[in-house]
């Protein structure tokens, strides 16, 4: 029994991760925007891969803001709570509470029931890029990476690469210092975040979600991070925002 444990497992994992050898979009980060935009694109039938470096998918939303973990949402974002069957508490005429933990699952729910598939554990170490565009990812295990082993990585192709990576802008960071390319906006490197203002953070999350560099898109806090704009804390409007836009202009993308 043992064994069939083991092999169903093998079985059920590399052919997983055969499938994502090809993708439509590779999500690199796991946080509620990448989770938002795969659940959006993954409805639509894309073929979507997330690659997650932590062990639990969710980014910074399960621990709320200083361990309480209850989140706050402005009305903007509201009808997004609503269509992912997410419970609320309004709290003033703007602004509302949810709790982290549900909010989190399901979102981490959300998109993988609509069929994208989420490989944690696992991280980005480079970008793949064919003439002057990003067409994938190179990966290899996170405690690999972590550790500065020399094992040799894999490669994962797409139409489309999402830097969703959060406050590192890990994904853009690798590709300009690697090879010195300007970004769509003549920056020829990230600028990183600014200290936090909640109201300028969210709506730079959201304006700033873009394709900074041909088949390279930022959402959420890398958006922030990319464009030198200010980080927002535990308000999580922007970053539901920011995935929804990012779905829709990857789309576009892909369709062009």
């Amino acid at each position: 029994m043992e064994k069939d444990i083991s092999t169903a497992i093998l079985s059920a994992w590399t052919q997983k991760l055969q499938a994502a050898t090809a993708s439509d979009l590779i999500i690199a980060g796991a946080g509620p925007s990448g989770l938002i935009c795969a659940a959006e694109l993954a409805r639509k039938g894309y073929a979507i891969t997330i690659i997650e470096k932590n062990l639990a998918p969710g980014g910074g939303m399960w621990g709320g803001a200083m361990l309480f973990n209850e989140i706050v949402v402005p009305n903007a974002a509201l009808p997004i709570l609503e269509a992912y069957k997410i419970s609320y508490k309004q709290v003033s005429k703007e602004l509302y509470t949810a709790d982290s933990c549900e909010a989190t699952s399901a979102l981490i729910y959300q998109a993988s029931s609509s069929g994208a598939k989420i490989f944690n554990a696992i991280c980005v170490e480079d970008v793949i890029v064919t003439e002057n565009r990003v067409t994938g990812v190179v990966i290899n295990w996170a405690p690999v990476y972590e550790r500065g082993m020399q094992v040799d990585p894999l490669c994962l192709e797409a139409g489309a690469v999402l830097d969703a990576t959060g406050h590192p802008c890990e994904i853009v960071s690798i590709l300009t210092a690697k090879n010195h390319f300007q970004l769509t906006d003549g920056k020829s490197s990230v600028l990183y975040e600014r200290s936090l203002n909640a109201k300028m953070g969210e709506k730079a999350a959201v304006e700033h979600t873009a394709e900074v560099f041909p088949g390279l898109f930022v959402c959420g806090m890398a958006a922030c991070g990319v464009s030198g704009s200010n980080r927002m804390g535990p308000i999580f409007g922007g970053m539901l925002l920011s995935g929804m836009k990012a779905a829709k202009l990857i789309a576009e993308a892909l369709e062009a």
